[in-house]
């Protein structure tokens, strides 16, 4: 299935804001992206700040159609929870997976934060 078909595309509309967004990464992405860019893990190549129909998601892997996401304290309220959950059932509705890190999780365990996703990069 080709990805434009499944809804998974770079929308022009977002092209600028992806962007700033990829020009302006967290600390927590910045780290996460240096340990996931060049194919580092399972020879797998992964595209950051990617449209997924009208979502951004942080980090994607095409070939194992996964999603990676770090949530910082913004994402830590109802409104975002409620947010996510719907985002979250609209990846999976495209047949995505997602695996979800708080930042501190990332620096406190890099390793373990690595160790998953390389498994779910197995499945």
């Amino acid at each position: 299935m080709s990805p434009r078909r499944s809804g998974t595309y770079n929308t022009r509309s977002s092209k600028k804001f992806r962007k700033e967004l990829r020009n302006s990464l967290t600390a927590a992405e910045a780290v996460l992206w240096l340990n996931l860019k060049g194919r580092q893990l399972r020879a797998k190549k992964f595209r950051r700040q990617v449209s997924i129909g009208r979502y951004i998601v942080d980090f994607y892997c095409p070939d194992c159609r996964l999603v990676i996401e770090l949530d910082g304290e913004r994402h830590f309220s109802l409104m975002m929870d409620e947010y996510e959950a719907q985002r979250t059932k609209y990846l999976a509705g495209q047949g995505l997976r997602v695996i979800r890190f708080e930042n501190q999780e990332l620096y406190e365990n890099l390793e373990g934060v690595l160790e998953a996703i390389r498994e779910a990069l197995q499945d």
